[in-house]
């Protein structure tokens, strides 16, 4: 029998949309992005882009930041390349300063994780009393139209 060696190349976008979709679009990402120019229009995908997990889930459901390898790559080429389609991000909280220092126009959802309360407290105090007011300005509104 002749051993044939199939590379991942050979493969009809279809098949390889199928595979990359099995994993992790951080992995899919780091993995594939400026491999080649076939390579890098699948992985800049709306699929891949749009939600990302940048940090890692343990078996016993913890949570641990990526490797500082890996998170620069992310924050000095990745993130740079695709932050107008990032619409979700998933952050431990110790990349989050690094990770959310650029802009993403699109983004409408953040999931911080490993926070500190004096560290959310810290950075969301004036934010959440600006909801708050807003909210409350709005409801009084609505129930005055009613």
């Amino acid at each position: 029998m002749v051993h044939s060696l199939v590379q991942l190349d050979d493969l009809p976008d279809e098949v390889l949309m199928i595979i990359l979709k099995k994993l992790d679009n951080d992995q899919v990402l780091y993995s594939l992005i400026s491999v080649n120019k076939r390579l890098n229009t699948l992985v800049h995908d709306s699929i891949f882009t749009s939600h990302l997990t940048l940090m890692k889930r343990l078996a016993n459901d913890s949570i641990s930041p990526l490797s500082e390898r890996i998170l620069h790559r992310f924050y000095s080429q990745i993130l740079p390349e695709i932050h107008y389609k990032i619409q979700w991000l998933s952050i431990e909280s110790s990349s989050m300063e690094r990770i959310l220092s650029a802009n993403y126009p699109n983004l409408h959802g953040l999931g911080l994780y490993n926070l500190e309360m004096e560290t959310t407290t810290h950075l969301f105090a004036s934010k959440i009393s600006f909801f708050v007011i807003d909210f409350f300005s709005t409801n009084e509104k609505n129930s005055k139209n009613a």
